[in-house]
């Protein structure tokens, strides 16, 4: 990662654990055109591993994850994370593995961030 994707991973981490309680354990990002593509390990409670230890809860917890971390960005603009690049946030595209505790966020600004920043590959 270049300095702008580590420091875009630190907000999305600090982002996550101050709205939800948790961030991430582990986060890469990538700028690609106008998206900054996170790959997140580590993202799941202990209780949302036991809940998923059921079938049933393994949707449950997918849903809540995936939803609520799209609603949770509506409600709370990432203002950090537009100070850092300079653009707008505009969308939120994410899922997430509850077996792998594997999730991938792909957060869409209003400007290429592989032109403004570079990239790391």
């Amino acid at each position: 990662m270049n300095r702008y994707e580590a420091e875009f991973s630190n907000l999305v981490k600090a982002y996550r654990k101050r709205h939800m309680g948790k961030g991430p354990s582990r986060i890469v990002t990538t700028f690609c055109k106008n998206w900054a593509i996170c790959e997140m390990e580590g993202n799941l409670s202990p209780v949302e591993k036991f809940m998923a230890s059921a079938d049933e809860g393994k949707s449950f917890v997918r849903d809540a994850r995936t939803l609520g971390v799209k609603d949770m960005y509506r409600k709370h603009p990432p203002v950090e994370m537009e100070a850092l690049l300079g653009a707008k946030f505009v969308s939120l595209y994410l899922d997430i593995d509850v077996d792998k505790d594997f999730g991938m966020s792909i957060f869409v600004f209003d400007e290429d961030l592989q032109r403004k920043f570079g990239t790391s590959s």
